[in-house]
């Protein structure tokens, strides 16, 4: 048994070879966090996660990776697990983030627009696939309105006893710009970026971490995919080197979902930066997870434990009309 070396923070991931009638198969093992480990979420529906992977894999053709069990009993491991098949592929790291170097760096741009694109299939796939109420309702009520709701109380959750202006000014921008129609709800992945893919010859063969899916407008996970390159972007250009600027561009990656779908993306500006809110709440509590552990101090400005806190503050100024 072991522990994967890179990306993820949300849960506990255990890797392991099962073996029953002479056969045996590679897994990948999934566990609810201990409430001592600070986790990032206040909860984990690991069936919900579970039934949604099957969902996206049998219906939209999704390379989900195969779900075997999923086990609601604490008693064997501690805590609630549930068990799928583990895939093998490239996966663009975190840690140093991709842009900075790596395969995915020193490829042709014909390679990494091949990768773009079949990330960008990805999501088409799923969005263009029809679901029951049925089928969706472990996920909780749909729609925009009810999406930044829970971010809302995230947010509370995650950090109400002192609160993050400039996050919170966020929230009052999204009020006062709210889409006049939102787009149609679809099942969202919620945690669309490659770096939740596996690749092989710049294909996908594998997407993983499903605990952020929801039911909303498609918008949701293209501007997560777009601005979670932007982030890794940011801080490479921040360190003095070129990085990816090519890469994941808006323009490019609504014009291929628009040839995929037929649909036309809209309200970017909105759903860009309720992407870059919904990753600042997200990443502050990393921060506060590691002030906890005596990793780091307490920074004196709370928007400090936001660490795009100024590709935020650039999108809310671009945003708003000048004085």
């Amino acid at each position: 048994m072991s522990r994967p070396s890179e990306n993820g923070l949300s849960s506990e991931t255990l890797f392991f070879t099962a073996t029953w009638n002479g056969d045996s198969t590679r897994c990948v093992a999934r566990l609810a966090p201990a409430v001592e480990a600070v986790p990032v979420f206040p909860a984990y529906d690991l069936r919900a996660q579970f039934e949604i992977m099957r969902l996206a894999r049998e219906k939209a053709g999704i390379p989900a990776p195969r779900t075997l069990w999923f086990e609601p009993d604490p008693a064997p491991l501690g805590t609630p697990f549930f068990v799928m098949e583990r895939a093998d592929g490239q996966v663009p790291p975190d840690v140093m983030p991709y842009t900075f170097g790596g395969w995915l760096h020193d490829a042709s741009p014909a390679e990494q627009r091949r990768l773009q694109d079949a990330s960008v299939g990805i999501l088409a796939a799923l969005h263009q696939t029809a679901f029951t109420a049925e089928e969706l309702a472990p996920l909780g009520e749909a729609g925009l309105r009810a999406h930044v709701a829970a971010q809302r109380a995230y947010y509370a959750w995650a950090h109400g006893r002192r609160p993050i202006p400039l996050l919170e000014r966020a929230f009052a921008w999204l009020e006062e710009h709210w889409p006049d129609e939102p787009g149609p709800d679809v099942l969202s992945w919620g945690d669309a970026r490659i770096g939740n893919m596996m690749f092989r010859d710049f294909t996908p063969v594998a997407v993983l971490d499903w605990e952020m899916a929801a039911v909303g407008p498609r918008e949701l996970d293209l501007s997560w995919m777009i601005f979670l390159h932007r982030f890794f972007q940011d801080i490479t250009t921040g360190a003095g080197l070129p990085g990816l600027p090519g890469f994941m561009r808006r323009e490019d990656v609504c014009a291929t979902y628009r040839e995929l779908t037929g649909y036309e993306p809209r309200d970017l500006d909105f759903y860009e930066l309720y992407a870059a809110l919904r990753h600042g709440i997200i990443m502050a509590r990393v921060w506060q997870r590691r002030i906890h552990f005596g990793e780091q101090p307490m920074p004196d400005d709370p928007d400090d434990l936001v660490l795009h806190r100024a590709t935020i503050e650039e999108l809310l100024a671009g945003y708003e009309p000048a004085s």
